[in-house]
């Protein structure tokens, strides 16, 4: 069924990018500078948010759709564990990304942007977290 094996395949790309994240791109950002550090967050931050929320869209309504196809619970578990970085995103990250968004630079702040910063990362390895969740429901559901 397509849609079931395109849920497991957005799932994986949403999780493969939220690891990448926490393993590759967090520690060499936090590695920078503090001013540095804080504009290679933003950009990173604007282009990554189009391409995780997108994933995380498409693998839920996929999900969605597997599960009224094979009649199969599991993959309405994968689709909603999937879709849950939203609301997590909201509650939970949302006010780290808007400190840092009102910082006008990190020059001067005794430290505060690599706090957040440093702070966002815990957070965001919540989305691998769900990600790597959510696939192997989908692997579940496919056996």
């Amino acid at each position: 069924m397509l849609a079931a094996q395109l849920t497991t395949v957005v799932a994986a790309l949403f999780t493969g990018a939220a690891i990448y994240i926490n393993v590759a791109e967090q520690p060499a950002r936090l590695a920078l500078a503090d001013g540095p550090m804080l504009s290679e967050w933003r950009e990173s931050y604007r282009r990554a948010t189009i391409m995780q929320a997108g994933l995380a869209l498409l693998g839920g309504a996929l999900g969605c759709l597997a599960a009224f196809q094979a009649a199969d619970w599991r993959w309405l578990l994968a689709a909603l564990i999937l879709m849950s970085n939203w609301p997590y995103t909201l509650i939970y990250i949302k006010p780290s990304n808007d400190a840092l968004n009102r910082r006008a630079s990190a020059e001067g702040n005794n430290g505060e942007a690599r706090r957040l910063i440093v702070r966002w990362g815990r957070l965001h390895a919540g989305r691998s977290v769900l990600g790597t969740a959510a696939v192997l429901v989908a692997i579940w559901a496919q056996s």
